[in-house]
């Protein structure tokens, strides 16, 4: 008889990363459990969402990071805890590792990171640096709590990079003109989100990722941003008008942006005129996605691309 996989239980289901985690782990064959609020009832969109996914196989447990006692009933029905908390509720999950800390069962904890590698961000610029400092709160949290983990460093997700190649805020290919950063040289790694989805859940039972970085970097979308816009002319058959903004002039335009927008700014420096996703996984503490899954068919940059075509 097979042994009976892990239950999971994942935070923030109904939002942009965590819809597609609910079904990678439904696919391969966990009991999968999604934490709701009970103010989720008057949220007609998300409460649609949650219905589609306890369609789909998913079972609804009713806690809040605010209520300890309903988190660690939720906690204490699963082995996996994978969290998608963004933006500026970043440190709610410290609350979180409170509770598993308490509840003491939880065999693996995903945080919510799937970006950049925070430890090797400790130079970044602001006000993109709030982010990475606050997930580097947390990862030290849950390293001084002693709980199993597993961080995933997903680097660019396709549908907000990939799919404007590289355009600030723009999230289809554009057509006729496109902005380039620098020379355009600089290597980026580009990941469908769901195939960050599917690296992530393979990951939770794994004992080659326990206490260790996933780095996400399949081999065919290791690509400059001229590569990706060049495979794309290629696709529609036509030439796109370039302009190439120097990293000064990129910067000198910062301020004039909302904060988002800054922050934003700030990582496509680290990204595609400095080149910090080009590096080599190596050391005892990060393993990689693909030598880990060699069999898993992920989404190349070219059949991302195809897609808008």
């Amino acid at each position: 008889m097979a042994e009976a996989k892990d239950r999971v239980l994942i935070t923030g289901a109904t939002g942009y990363l965590g819809r597609r985690l609910v079904k990678a782990s439904l696919a391969l064959g966990h009991a999968t459990f999604l934490l709701f609020r009970p103010d989720t009832a008057s949220d007609l969109a998300r409460c649609q969402m949650l219905m589609e996914l306890k369609m789909d196989g998913a079972q609804l447990l009713q806690g809040s990071l605010d209520d300890r006692d309903s988190l660690i009933s939720a906690l204490k029905q699963v082995d996996v805890v994978v969290s998608t908390i963004a933006g500026d509720q970043i440190l709610q999950q410290l609350k979180l590792v409170e509770a598993i800390k308490e509840a003491g069962t939880i065999k693996r904890y995903l945080p919510s990171e799937f970006g950049m590698d925070v430890d090797r961000m400790h130079h970044a610029m602001p006000p993109g640096d709030k982010i990475f400092s606050e997930k580097r709160i947390v990862r030290r949290a849950i390293e001084e709590a002693s709980i199993p983990h597993t961080y995933i460093s997903a680097n660019c997700f396709a549908g907000i990079f990939l799919a404007g190649l590289a355009q600030l805020a723009i999230f289809m290919p554009p057509r006729d003109h496109v902005n380039v950063y620098g020379g355009g040289d600089k290597r980026c790694i580009w990941v469908a989100e769901e195939d960050v989805a599917m690296y992530a859940m393979l990951s939770v039972d794994d004992p080659r990722t326990l206490n260790k970085v996933l780095y996400l970097r399949p081999p065919a979308n290791i690509l400059s941003q001229m590569e990706v816009i060049e495979m794309w002319e290629r696709l529609i058959g036509r030439e796109l008008s370039k302009t190439f903004i120097s990293e000064d002039e990129w910067l000198s335009q910062m301020d004039k942006m909302p904060p988002f927008e800054q922050s934003a700014m700030a990582h496509f420096c680290h990204i595609y005129y400095r080149g910090e996703l080009d590096f080599e996984v190596e050391g005892p503490h990060g393993v990689g996605g693909s030598e880990l899954y060699p069999h898993y068919k992920y989404v190349t940059a070219q059949e991302y691309l195809e897609r808008f075509v």
